[in-house]
Formats: C-alpha cells, structure tokens, sequence
C-alpha cells in the first residue's frame, strides 16, 4: 500500500482532536506520510506544500482560493470527517482533487434522534406530558395516533433521510418523502405538511432551501400535528411558524436548529409552550465523531490501494442532495 504525504488541516485546531482520537491520529501517522503540525489560514503560506497528497480535516475545512490550491500541486484529495461539504466542494471538484465526506456517518446519530422523536410524537408525547401539572391533566383525550398506518413526511432525501426511512422500516408507517429539488418530487412540500401527522425537515443547507418552509405549510398542519427540525433553522419562516403556533396550541414543534442559533434573548421561541428546543444535539457529538474519522480513514485505505471509494462527494451527489 503506498503511503501519501498528509497533513491535518483545519482553522480550529481543537477540532482535530475532538473529532480524531488520539489512536485514529496514530493510525493515521502509520498509514500516511504524515508532516508534523497542523495546517490552517494562519500558517497556509509559510509551510512548504509542493509535495502534499492528502489533507485530513474536519469542521473548519477551508475553502481554498486558486492561489492556494496552486501551492498543492500534488493535492490528491481531501478526506473530510464531517458532514456537508458545500462551502468548500467546488473549488476541489474543479480541480479534479477527490473529496471523500463522511456524511452517511454523521447521518446515522441524527436519524437517531429523529426517529426518536417521530415515534413519541406519533402518540402526542410531547404535548402530553407538557398538559400533566395536576390531576386535570391526567387524560389520554389528545394522545396521537400511534404508530400503526400513520403518515410521516420527510423533508430532502438525503444521507439523513435515507438513514430515517430504514430505521422506520421497523414501524408499520407511511413514509412520504419530498427531494429538495422540485423537479424529482412526486408530491408537493404543501400537500406533505396538509396530509402528514409527523414532518420532519432534512433539507440539505443550500441557498436556495432559506424559507421555503412557510407561515401557510404550518397553518395547514392536522390537529396535534408534530413539526421536527434538524436542518437548518434558515429553512423555517420563523416569524410565521410563531405566529401559527400562537394560533394552533395543538401543533407541537421541536426545533434542533433555529436561526440565529440560539434564538435571540426574548424570542418567543422560549416561552412559546408548544415549542421543544434543543441546543444542536441531533448531529455527532462526544463519542460519536470518533465514527466520522473512522470512515474517511477506512477510504484513505481504499483510495492508497486504488479501491473505489465509498464516500466521495461528486458534483452529482451535490446537485442531487
């Protein structure tokens, strides 16, 4: 197996420890030619890059300028142990430079957690426990439907989404699935938030995705309808979604992501009752991450056998997701 020149690169050093364990960074020392440091903005134009292969990285991938890219004229690829990678693909892809993401990793923990919540919603779990502060409220008159022929949408059809629809497979429900690209849907954004008992956003962070979730999709919600969210908070029309949930105490909402995150001191996403917010938890976190570095370490080892690779990002895969 041939050994590349690597470096880890990342403007946030700590990351790389975070999310490459001490034995991943060891491993990755064995099986690479690796420079001693770590790469990032400040330090980019002193070190000698002439005969860099590969760069691991992680969250704080810098997207690279010509200039840049033009100091690595031997950079094969880039093995990035995250998730998206819009912010910095393009530039690499242009130049033929492989990107290998571990995107299908970071989606296992967030599928997780949706699914979590998609089952205790389809009972109403949420605005039950919320109701019991007496007596008065032991009741089950607003439990949900269960989890036995009920209609769940998700929103993109991503890594996420993929992982979601397998794990549902162990439930007896109906999966609705709405791509982020209009032209692939076969049903409308409005008619799975009119017709689904459980929406779950996943879109992809692209530009074009900022509000196109709106004040009218939520205000069309089923009674004690549940809305989740681990995209991205910029997806949601946030003023309308709060001005809906003023007018529909019925709808329960969980929001992983808010924009800005956290929301504004004051924001009515605090005090509103219907509202369930958590502070970003649903991606990898803690032992998790150590996942991410495992997959793109286990297709470096397929890229330096000349193997396919299992996670590349490919301009399609961009276009696609």
């Amino acid at each position: 197996m041939k050994k590349f020149k690597a470096v880890f690169l990342c403007d946030n050093d700590s990351r790389i420890d975070y999310v490459y364990s001490r034995d991943q960074q060891k491993r990755i020392a064995e099986i690479t030619e690796l420079i001693p440091g770590r790469l990032d903005s400040r330090n980019f134009n002193s070190m000698d890059l002439s005969e860099l292969e590969v760069i691991f990285s992680t969250w704080g991938m810098i997207c690279f300028t010509e200039e840049q890219l033009a100091r690595m004229p031997n950079l094969k690829a880039v093995f990035y142990a995250a998730g998206a990678t819009d912010s910095f693909a393009r530039p690499l892809l242009n130049h033929h430079i492989k990107l290998v993401s571990a995107w299908r990793a970071n989606a296992i923990p967030v599928a997780e957690f949706t699914v979590a919540q998609i089952i205790l919603s389809m009972k109403n779990y949420f605005a039950n426990t919320s109701a019991i502060t007496g007596p008065s409220g032991w009741n089950q008159d607003g439990a949900g439907p269960g989890c036995y022929g009920e209609t769940v949408a998700l929103i993109g059809a991503g890594a996420i989404s993929g992982k979601v629809q397998e794990l549902l497979k162990n439930f007896h429900l109906n999966v609705v699935v709405v791509p982020s690209r209009p032209e692939r849907r076969t049903i409308s954004l409005e008619e799975a938030f009119r017709t689904a008992y459980v929406v779950s956003n996943h879109l992809p962070n692209r530009q074009d995705n900022q509000k196109v979730l709106t004040r009218e999709m939520f205000a069309s919600m089923r009674r004690n309808a549940t809305f989740i969210n681990t995209g991205r908070g910029a997806q949601v029309d946030e003023e309308g979604l709060i001005d809906v949930l003023k007018q529909r105490p019925d709808l329960t909402v969980l929001l992983d992501v808010t924009s800005p995150e956290p929301p504004a001191e004051g924001s009515e996403l605090y005090r509103l009752p219907n509202v369930h917010l958590s502070s970003h938890i649903a991606g990898s976190l803690n032992d998790e991450v150590h996942r991410m570095a495992d997959y793109v370490i286990e297709d470096y080892l397929r890229f330096a056998e000349g193997k396919p690779l299992v996670n590349e990002v490919t301009e399609e895969l961009l276009m696609t997701h």
